[in-house]
């Protein structure tokens, strides 16, 4: 069976896992899901993550951050842009969550990036999340 939306599957992994308490999760791997793992490593919502390869498409393995609470250090993280409603923006439409303490993750001409990158390169896309 194949899967619609393979980016919320992605996003409701992590959020189910860390409400779980879980140290790492298992996805999939595709090109987009290493990019937005790449900038939410960045940005300190991850521990890390790595791609293991297999005989097939190969396998995102995330490794999830707690604070010192074990508490996980992502709150929320929601899909914006869906496969039925695509949201696009311009550079000066960037989103802004919780003022600045979240991060928005856009996919641009230049790459996936978060909000502050996009603002600094200029560039607008669509938006795949918000994270914080």
């Amino acid at each position: 069976m194949s899967m619609t939306d393979p980016m919320a599957d992605l996003l409701t992994r992590i959020r189910n896992a860390g409400m779980a308490g879980h140290a790492k999760l298992d996805v999939p791997s595709s090109n987009m899901k290493v990019a937005v793992a790449t900038v939410l490593h960045e940005q300190g919502y991850l521990k890390n993550f790595k791609v293991i390869s297999d005989k097939k498409q190969g396998i995102l393995r995330i490794f999830l951050k707690y604070d010192d609470n074990q508490s996980p250090v992502i709150h929320e993280i929601k899909r914006i842009s869906k496969p039925g409603c695509r949201v696009y923006v311009s550079k000066d439409e960037i989103p802004r969550v919780k003022n600045g303490l979240g991060v928005s993750i856009l996919s641009t001409s230049r790459g996936v990036m978060d909000d502050v990158s996009a603002r600094r390169e200029n560039v607008g896309g669509e938006v795949i999340c918000t994270i914080w």
